[in-house]
């Protein structure tokens, strides 16, 4: 069985990673000292949780993890069509931190369309009923302010494909539209889960496959093995406000934690290593982290990547 994560553990990560939440001033110096790395491949906003979940600070701290990493006209170009992926799989409010913050995804959205992108679809295979988690998320309503396209999965465009150098898996039917589509953004929210420790970006690609629950025995590999064909452009995690106990779908209001974070980069393996340290872990302790960087989808170890942090 995998280590539960502690509150002290976690309270150890968010002290490391989060920069102070509690001490601003400690922020403003490790941020800084931050932003002088040339050759950004990981980009962390940290945004005041002395405000609490403001939703135009969400929005802001979402907007400067992006920018961080060059802007969203970086990765999205005129007339492009752009997929969003966001965890929407659970019926639950906002409040809860089961599935992607609504803010972190409007803003995602309002960039990509500013970009110049012709078209933003967002869209999730979800575990409860998709007509009731993509209202009660409060995902459905952000996605309409932000003008994109809210859209229910297509079982026609689920496809057998195969997994060159797969482990466990030598081929999978998986949401064609992620492979071929203009730019592809995974947006995970950061969480704790009761058989893989953490949900982070490389499982919310769970959402883009079928028959999901012949994933879940020897689900670290697996998760690896599909995270060789499903590689978004674009990584956005929501730490913002975040789960660390009873994970997936939560628990008590005693679960929740403000960490504040955006946290953006190209490297899944780098964003998933860097959100796992919020919760007292490194992506050496996640299985399927680890897995997927042995497999050379990314890098593993954080000292090796260039991190920029931003206070906002």
């Amino acid at each position: 069985m995998k280590d539960k994560i502690t509150r002290r553990n976690f309270i150890k990560g968010v002290a490391a990673t989060g920069a102070g939440i509690y001490g601003l001033q400690l922020v403003g110096s490790d941020f800084a000292i931050a932003q002088a790395e040339p050759n950004v491949q990981l980009a962390v906003a940290q945004g005041d949780v002395t405000k609490g979940p403001d939703p135009e600070l969400i929005k802001r701290v979402t907007r400067e993890a992006v920018a961080a990493l060059g802007g969203m006209s970086k990765f999205v170009s005129k007339r492009s069509v752009v997929m969003v992926k966001p965890n929407i799989g659970w019926n639950r409010t906002p409040e809860q931190a089961a599935n992607t913050n609504p803010y972190v995804v409007e803003a995602v959205v309002e960039m990509c369309k500013e970009a110049g992108a012709k078209k933003v679809k967002v869209v999730d295979h979800t575990i409860n009923p998709a007509r009731i988690t993509y209202s009660r998320s409060g995902i459905k309503d952000a996605v309409k302010r932000a003008k994109g396209s809210m859209e229910f999965v297509d079982e026609r465009k689920f496809k057998e494909k195969a997994i060159s150098g797969g482990v466990e898996l030598k081929s999978w039917p998986v949401y064609e539209e992620a492979l071929d589509v203009d730019v592809f953004i995974n947006l995970p929210i950061a969480k704790h889960h009761s058989l893989t420790q953490l949900t982070l970006g490389i499982k919310n690609l769970m959402g883009l496959i079928l028959r999901r629950e012949e994933v879940h025995t020897r689900i670290d590999q697996k998760l690896a093995d599909l995270s060789t064909i499903l590689k978004p452009h674009l990584v956005i995690m929501d730490a913002y406000r975040i789960l660390t106990a009873h994970g997936p779908n939560g628990g008590t209001p005693e679960d929740i934690k403000l960490a504040g974070q955006v946290i953006a980069g190209t490297d899944s393996v780098a964003v998933d290593s860097y959100a796992a340290t919020l919760f007292g872990l490194s992506g050496e302790d996640v299985g399927f982290i680890k897995a997927a960087h042995d497999m050379g989808v990314g890098e593993i170890d954080l000292e090796k990547v260039s991190i920029k942090k931003v206070p906002v």
